[in-house]
């Protein structure tokens, strides 16, 4: 039973528009909200008709529906609607298709609590009449199911229930790596929830490559928060700076003008916010990038520079499980904020004169590897650094192959890292150790120098 004035108006349309499509989007949350809402709670009638849509097919067939079925039922199944309402339900209906859902954890919380406490008031009332008639166990039993209403009963994918789940596409939303021979490998690039490391010696160029990541984000209007617990805010946004236009470091004081007139086309967002070392957590990045939603500011890319350097939130008694349980935490991050998170990582000695750095050479803790999707290395010797060149070699790849070497140009002076052609499958080096493997590189890369190929 609901009175005048009980819906979600206070909330505002963009609050109701975003719960109808989470009722579809979200099967465990909707299982919830079907023992407590009721649709007149909705204010627009376009979605009250959608919602009931997803909650009539639900009853009829026992399984949730998907997009592909919900935009079925909306070429045939709205007859019995006006006009004006089918065209409003098929319109709503076009915009969450691309729409980015945000603010879930609100929604969810402030549209549970309303419905529950609406159900607790109608056990309330009926409770009135029952204590007239003493029956109080009868009193009992409505408020203890009225409790019990909306409850979080997610136990996991349902097999016969979310049947239709396990078919249903669902998108990646990569973001560009600005590396076309990467990309193609990575279908596009770090999608929503994945991980990626540059592995690298000291001075080999970690910070460059993640500015170069970030910088290629920004420019695609990706919206980037790029975190440094190494360099101070502004010298990173220099090094964005140069990226961006091309102008040289040693350069962009005599060149601020140029410099802000490039930066000023730029279609997306960068936030860098500077730690100390060993200072900031994994959940003082998670508090951060929680204020930042709060004003608003999407979040498409994370970049942390660099993990190794944050302050584990459980001290083990071995530096190698502190930077595991580090890695874990970031790609929490990256599960729970949707989107991609880049780190860099130390090379152990081994990596300084590597001719290309596998994953042996990584730092301490082997296993900080395995949460990771996208794992590439650079490697630059003396003479690279002269030359500009370098190597990056692709060490794991979740959404590709791994394994391929691809000569680099690397030029530091004004962050422009480039990667060229492949090294062919058969010119591969059949070596059984890092050793050899660095040894027939080396002799492999002596003839691109003399092309002129790298």
């Amino acid at each position: 039973m609901t009175t005048d004035n009980v819906d979600f108006s206070r909330y505002g349309k963009r609050f109701q528009e975003t719960l109808a499509q989470m009722i579809l989007d979200d099967r465990p949350f909707c299982d919830q909200m079907e023992e407590v809402l009721n649709i007149n709670f909705f204010e627009l009638k376009y979605l009250q008709v959608f919602t009931s849509i997803v909650f009539n097919y639900r009853k009829e067939f026992g399984t949730h529906p998907t997009k592909e079925i919900i935009s079925s039922i909306m070429k045939s199944g709205l007859e019995d609607f006006q006009p004006h309402v089918q065209k409003q339900v098929r319109d709503y209906f076009s915009v969450i298709m691309v729409r980015t859902l945000q603010d879930q954890k609100y929604i969810k919380e402030t549209a549970l609590d309303f419905c529950k406490k609406q159900k607790l008031k109608e056990a309330l009332m009926k409770s009135v009449d029952l204590i007239q008639s003493s029956s109080y166990d009868q009193v009992k039993n409505v408020i203890d199911d009225a409790l019990k209403l909306g409850m979080d009963n997610n136990h996991g994918h349902d097999y016969i229930k979310d049947f239709e789940l396990r078919y249903q596409i669902k998108a990646r939303n990569p973001v560009t790596t600005g590396w076309d021979k990467i990309d193609k490998l990575t279908k596009k690039g770090l999608g929503s929830g994945e991980m990626g490391v540059v592995i690298a010696p000291t001075g080999a160029g970690k910070s460059m490559a993640l500015a170069h990541l970030g910088a290629s984000a920004v420019k695609e209007g990706k919206n980037v928060v790029h975190y440094t617990l190494e360099l101070s805010e502004a010298v990173t946004g220099q090094r964005y700076d140069s990226c961006i236009s091309t102008v040289p470091l040693s350069e962009l004081f005599s060149r601020r003008a140029e410099v802000k007139e490039n930066i000023s086309n730029v279609e997306g967002t960068l936030i860098i916010k500077e730690y100390p070392t060993k200072t900031a957590t994994t959940n003082i990045i998670r508090s951060h990038l929680e204020k930042l939603k709060k004003r608003n500011q999407k979040i498409d890319m994370i970049i942390v520079d660099y993990a190794d350097l944050l302050k584990p939130t459980t001290h083990y008694k071995e530096k190698r499980a502190d930077l595991e349980s580090i890695y874990e935490n970031l790609r929490s991050i990256a599960q729970e904020y949707q989107c991609p998170v880049w780190t860099a990582s130390q090379t152990n000695r081994s990596g300084l004169s590597a001719e290309v750095v596998t994953m042996e050479s990584i730092s301490e803790a082997f296993n900080k590897c395995f949460v990771a999707d996208f794992i590439c290395s650079i490697s630059r010797t003396r003479k690279d650094k002269v030359t500009n060149t370098a190597r990056m070699f692709i060490a794991k790849n979740r959404n590709g192959p791994d394994g391929l070497v691809f000569p680099m140009f690397m030029d530091t002076s004004n962050v422009s890292l480039k990667v060229l052609e492949s090294v062919e499958p058969g010119q591969l080096p059949t070596a059984t150790s890092p050793k050899e493997l660095a040894q027939s590189l080396k002799q492999k890369y002596k003839s691109f120098r003399k092309q002129g190929t790298v």
